[in-house]
């Protein structure tokens, strides 16, 4: 008898545009696929305590369909530390907030990494353009499911 226990890791993003006027420009919820890095990176921290826990998320202009191969963003604009990583259960939601001057310009692409700079990529999103001016903030909610 074969049991089959098909764990699968899934993602939501939730992304708001915020104007220099504290007012909201835009909202969306993207689904974005956790990469083969990230599925590598699950497993090795059940393991113990390294690769680094994520810790920023990336926006980029890149719009290349996301792929499980994906270990960066086509197109870097900008990198934000996390502010917040949470959850319950078989969720963790991780909240990155790039204010003004970070990540300007036409924003199709974002990551989750758990380093400052390169580092491991745990999931990737694309999807149509977000125009992010010089002066607004785009605040990114990312919530990682594990199910099955």
């Amino acid at each position: 008898m074969t049991i089959k226990d098909p764990i699968k890791a899934t993602g939501d993003v939730l992304l708001t545009v915020i104007g220099a006027d504290g007012k909201l420009k835009e909202r969306r919820e993207i689904k974005n696929l956790v990469v083969t890095v990230g599925r590598n990176f699950i497993a090795s921290r059940m393991r113990g305590a390294t690769p680094a826990v994520m810790s920023h998320m990336a926006l980029g202009s890149g719009n290349t369909a996301a792929a499980a191969g994906n270990t960066a963003l086509v197109a870097e604009l900008g990198r934000a530390a996390l502010d917040s990583t949470g959850g319950t259960g078989n969720q963790v939601i991780y909240t990155a907030t790039f204010g003004p001057g970070v990540g300007t310009g036409a924003v199709a692409e974002a990551g989750v990494f758990n380093a400052g700079a390169a580092g491991d990529m745990l999931a990737r999103t694309v999807f149509s353009v977000v125009n992010k001016a010089a002066d607004d903030t785009i605040v990114l909610t990312w919530t990682v499911t594990i199910n099955g």
